[in-house]
């Protein structure tokens, strides 16, 4: 890991955005005051379980696909959140072990169980970057300590953007873009107008920056070339990969989105 470990309070009084997410996996590392508020969400929309569920699922066949069709050995994961299992370096390591893998978050909750779970296998690598997601040329920068950034990375911005204000997702995608070698992917899932409801609940205690529709979600990827089916519910993003989800219920539908997109050679 990267920088020295700070000394945290995790006020685990209070809801945090990544433990509730933890809660809706069914992971273990939240407490009492993330289940109570992620119940109260739950309770406004039952499939925001689902959903998170799905994103986590799409995460896994993604990265899988992407290591093993496409040969990518460098990954870098903006808003990391939580290390809940299975996380990507674990995918990416289970399909090639030699893979290097950097997680970005500026989260001190986030960093302290990061320090704690995040164990890379030996022929690979993984860090973890103490940065605010939108500084790019700074995650650049430490991430080029286990990255090559001349060679293809696949870079994955899942449940982040939708905690970000305009214009902030664009400019930083723009920025990135640019910079990424041909080749290289994008990885986004993102939230959709539908979940109004629950952004106000969020607002409320951790705040929700801006639900954004398909299209808006889209552009995005910029000039990058979607790989099939294009946008769609994490659900239907290639269910074929996974036995978990066929014939999964439709009950997330115009509530979340994603998509894998790939720099064409220049």
């Amino acid at each position: 890991m990267t920088d020295t470990p700070p000394s945290v309070d995790l006020r685990t009084d209070e809801p945090h955005p990544a433990r509730v997410y933890d809660f809706y996996l069914g992971g273990k590392d939240h407490f009492g005051a993330d289940r109570e508020f992620g119940q109260r969400i739950l309770a406004i929309c039952p499939q925001l379980r689902p959903l998170a569920q799905a994103n986590r699922r799409f995460l896994a066949r993604s990265v899988g696909l992407l290591a093993r069709d496409y040969g990518i050995r460098q990954f870098l994961d903006l808003g990391t959140g939580l290390p809940t299992s299975p996380n990507l370096h674990e995918v990416a390591q289970s399909v090639a072990p030699d893979s290097r893998v950097v997680y970005v978050d500026n989260d001190p909750i986030v960093l302290t169980h990061a320090r704690a779970l995040l164990t890379s296998r030996p022929q690979g690598a993984t860090d973890y970057i103490d940065s605010d997601v939108v500084d790019i040329d700074r995650i650049m920068r430490q991430a080029a300590r286990t990255i090559d950034f001349s060679r293809p990375v696949a870079v994955s911005a899942l449940a982040l953007f939708h905690f970000l204000p305009d214009p902030q997702p664009a400019d930083l995608m723009a920025h990135l873009r640019d910079r990424l070698a041909p080749g290289s992917f994008l990885s986004i899932s993102h939230v959709l107008p539908e979940l109004q409801d629950v952004a106000e609940a969020y607002q409320g205690t951790m705040g929700l920056g801006t639900l954004r529709g398909k299209d808006e979600i889209t552009a995005l990827f910029g000039d990058f070339v979607l790989l099939e089916p294009g946008l769609v519910e994490p659900n239907r993003w290639r269910p074929e990969m996974d036995p978990e989800e066929r014939g999964h219920a439709d009950e997330i539908a115009n509530l979340g989105a994603c998509a894998v997109a790939r720099k064409p050679a220049e």
